[in-house]
């Protein structure tokens, strides 16, 4: 991820490979934004009407900046549609639309630019407006997130690839409440990419016991204590579910705790993480087609991970409990069978019809767990379900919950970060449809309504304490274009909602 510099030096001044420019959609035609000196507006101004560009969302043009600007190249970055004052304000909702378009503009201005063939040297200066600390947070999440590569497992010819820097340039660049901003948007962002490093890492290196030796190692310096519980703790204390998925593969599960406990907290929060690291379906195997994409299984584990990270690092004065539950899900001799009866951490048995419905098992365990320690509330976040991207495609989460004010208070939170969420029934009438003749319950139901059957399966294991659920499966992992400051491979959602859940609570209580 790149370095993050906040600067008041001016657009045309600015020591850079780069500047980027916001330009949007006004109603009488493009308009180019931000305080720019009369040489560089000229250029921008008539560089937009030559190449015809509309600021769509997602559209960048680079140009020369002929001597305008210090910098050799000039970046035009599309906001999409803007009020008719053609200012990036407004309240509410249309605040945060607003600094949602300014995260995508920076981020798409930066990934575009990580052909400089400069890598680490490479320098972009933003020149987008930044009236306040939450514009120079938006515009600085969404260049570090856009500036994100991954290149572990890139021979040296990639090593001159990406950015090296982002300068968010802003006249308060020295008050301190926007220090602050920047501050909390790098450690934002260092999330987010740190939970993509996870995901895109191959199954071969990330195993359970892989996961829970780098969740030992991410909090060696942080505040946040950490117990592991290996295969054999985890069938004598009665974790079937764990135990019955990971069963088939040579890499025992392993259930991770993270204790995040500050000097007078009063609030406590438990978040649950699915962490499959890989998911074949086990014996009710997975076509083959877009397996690939399943060492993005434990999406929700690294999210849950790096957001108690993250809490521990802006010291969030909320009490926090992650919980990983991680297996490898396999088939094999020994691996868990369809009707096989299983019995989940505090004596709840489940009739397994479907091997490849194996997140809810593992969660079940887990969330029994957490509830343990009576939180004041549950969220887990979850790759669970394939009905998820079917009802609300591969960019919108979905999210569920037994407790209403608690729903809609994810959901506003969500809405104000930047991250699509849509709030989701949990129908009475199909739980009669995870009725097993053998057991208290089976891990699969309806079809129609799988998303929702999924929620319901795990919601027999939180009783009446509140609790949400985010189904996560389409916006973990991006097997289509890179759009905004998201590339292909894992994004890191989740992360920056749980956050400001955590926030949230710490200032205003449960």
């Amino acid at each position: 991820m790149p370095q993050l510099i906040l600067s008041s030096a001016a657009a045309h001044t600015a020591v850079a490979d780069a500047v980027v420019i916001a330009v949007a959609q006004g109603a009488d035609g493009p308009v180019v934004l931000g305080d720019l000196s009369a040489g560089l507006r000229d250029l921008t101004e008539s560089s937009v009407a030559l190449l015809a560009m509309t600021g769509a969302a997602d559209s960048v043009v680079r140009l020369p900046s002929q001597g305008a600007a210090a910098a050799p190249l000039l970046v035009l970055t599309g906001v999409g549609r803007q009020p008719a004052t053609h200012t990036l304000s407004g309240e509410g909702s249309e605040q945060h639309r607003t600094l949602e378009a300014l995260r995508r503009a920076a981020g798409a201005a930066v990934r575009s630019l990580a052909d400089l063939g400069r890598g680490a040297r490479t320098k972009v200066a933003l020149a987008l407006p930044t009236p306040d600390g939450s514009h120079v947070a938006a515009v600085a999440e969404g260049a570090l997130l856009g500036g994100y590569t991954f290149t572990a497992y890139r021979s040296g010819a990639d090593e001159q690839k990406g950015v090296g820097t982002v300068v968010v340039l802003t006249p308060g660049a020295r008050r301190s409440e926007v220090r602050t901003a920047g501050h909390r948007a790098e450690t934002v962002a260092a999330a987010v990419a740190a939970v993509r490093d996870l995901v895109n890492t191959p199954p071969c290196d990330l195993y359970p016991a892989v996961f829970a030796q780098r969740a030992r190692a991410v909090v060696a310096d942080l505040p946040v204590t950490v117990r592991v519980l290996d295969e054999t703790r985890l069938a004598k204390d009665g974790y079937g579910g764990l135990t019955g998925v990971g069963q088939g593969s040579m890499h025992p599960p392993r259930l991770v705790r993270l204790d995040y406990h500050p000097a007078g907290a009063t609030h406590h929060i438990a978040l649950v993480g699915k962490g499959i690291t890989f998911d074949s379906g086990g014996l009710s195997i997975k076509p083959a087609a877009g397996m690939d994409a399943m060492k993005s299984d434990m999406a929700g584990a690294a999210a849950v991970l790096h957001t108690v990270v993250a809490a521990a690092r802006l010291g969030v004065p909320v009490r926090l409990t992650g919980w990983l539950a991680l297996a490898e899900n396999l088939p094999s001799g020994t691996a868990m069978r369809p009707s096989d009866v299983i019995t989940i951490r505090g004596g709840r048995t489940v009739e397994v019809l479907d091997t490849d419905a194996e997140g809810r098992l593992v969660l079940a365990d887990a969330l029994v767990a957490a509830g343990e320690l009576k939180p004041d509330l549950i969220l887990d976040v979850a790759t669970l379900t394939g009905a998820q991207p079917v009802a609300l495609g591969r960019r919108v989460s979905g999210l569920m919950a037994n407790d209403d004010a608690l729903r809609e208070r994810v959901h506003r939170l969500s809405e104000a970060v930047g991250e699509q969420v849509w709030p989701m029934p949990l129908p009475p009438e199909l739980r009669a449809s995870l009725d097993s003749p053998v057991a208290d319950l089976a891990n699969k139901g309806d079809r129609f309504g799988g998303m929702l059957v999924a929620g319901l399966f795990l919601a027999e294991f939180v009783g009446t304490r509140p609790w949400a659920h985010l189904d996560i499966a389409g916006p973990g992992f991006n097997v289509g274009a890179a759009h905004g400051y998201t590339g292909k491979g894992g994004t890191g959602v989740a992360v920056r909602t749980m956050l400001a859940l955590a926030e949230d609570v710490a200032l205003h209580g449960v």
